[in-house]
């Protein structure tokens, strides 16, 4: 153990803007730990401390905008390859979408703050079309903050993680041993929670081509739309509600949509998400509530415009865009 704290006092540099950087690409690495360790190995000497911060913002701004150009160029396929490397949950995708709807690159201030959020909004500034200079300017001081943040915890506990490091150096393989375990279970932890999400929204689907000869025979199931307010103003699937201008009600939030209201042959659910995790969760969240007949939409938009049909758009009412964010289904 002994030799990678001395690895990290000769070469904390390097192992910082390396670790900064994969993070930022997406690995579940977590770089904050080695950040305040740096923090508190160089606490004594303020100027390196600031040598440090710029290095580790200099590594998320490159990794960022990396992001940010492959959102831009090949849009939202970019999004799902990023829950793919990090682990995170699909549905992460819709709370990105929403959060950074509402606000648009000030989320990027305390991005990295939140697990699983950094990588995506960063690539949802390029497909939203977030001009450059802004999201450097945001993703930049975000970073800072960040950076900022392990580093004053690291000079500010110096003593305290200079013990830990002087325990784990006298348990030496065993100090390393645990480190590896330590990063191993946390990977792992992370693996689960997106694979049972995934298993536990298993559920019959409906593809676009069953969805337009639905239409073919006149047959118009009801259409729940559930991306956030912005994407469905700039296009839906003809005839689709929006899940969030739905009537609000305390007592029953699904009142609109029961059965009796419902059209007879059911519901069809669609989102924007790799595996349609969004839409797969509303319909098992109505299954709850007395629907028999409700399926997610393969593929969602993305799916149907592929396949080259048309879709709908309309302005919003002004009520709704002034109205609060709902909750995330």
């Amino acid at each position: 153990m002994g030799f990678l704290v001395d690895l990290i006092r000769e070469y904390g540099f390097g192992i910082v803007f390396l670790n900064v950087f994969i993070e930022q690409l997406g690995a579940p690495i977590p770089a904050y730990p080695v950040l305040v360790v740096t923090g508190a190995l160089e606490g004594s000497d303020w100027v390196r401390c600031l040598w440090l911060v710029a290095v580790a913002v200099g590594a998320a701004l490159v990794a960022d905008v990396l992001w940010y150009q492959a959102g831009k160029a090949y849009g939202h396929r970019v999004l799902g390859r990023i829950c793919r490397i990090s682990l995170s949950p699909d549905a992460c995708i819709r709370q990105t979408e929403t959060v950074y709807g509402r606000w648009g690159a000030r989320s990027l201030l305390i991005a990295k703050f939140v697990p699983g959020f950094a990588s995506i909004a960063s690539a949802l500034a390029g497909v939203m079309g977030t001009p450059l200079r802004s999201f450097v300017l945001y993703d930049g001081l975000g970073a800072l903050v960040w950076v900022g943040s392990a580093v004053y915890l690291g000079s500010l506990f110096s003593s305290t993680v200079e013990d830990l490091l002087g325990v784990l150096t006298a348990l030496g393989q065993w100090g390393l041993l645990l480190l590896v375990v330590s990063l191993g279970l946390f990977i792992l932890r992370k693996w689960w929670q997106r694979h049972r999400m995934v298993r536990s929204l298993r559920m019959p689907r409906i593809s676009v081509r069953e969805l337009a000869g639905l239409h073919a025979q006149g047959v118009q199931p009801t259409l729940i739309d559930v991306r956030a307010l912005p994407q469905y103003r700039e296009g839906h699937i003809p005839g689709a509600q929006s899940w969030e201008l739905r009537p609000r009600c305390a007592d029953e939030p699904h009142a609109h949509l029961l059965p009796q209201h419902a059209h007879p042959h059911g519901l069809v659910i669609y989102c924007d998400c790799p595996n349609e995790i969004s839409a797969a969760r509303l319909a098992r969240q109505l299954q709850r509530v007395g629907f028999a007949n409700v399926r997610p939409l393969v593929g969602g938009l993305k799916a149907w415009q592929a396949a080259g049909f048309d879709v709908a758009s309309a302005p919003l009412p002004a009520a709704a865009q002034d109205a609060p964010a709902p909750s995330v289904p």
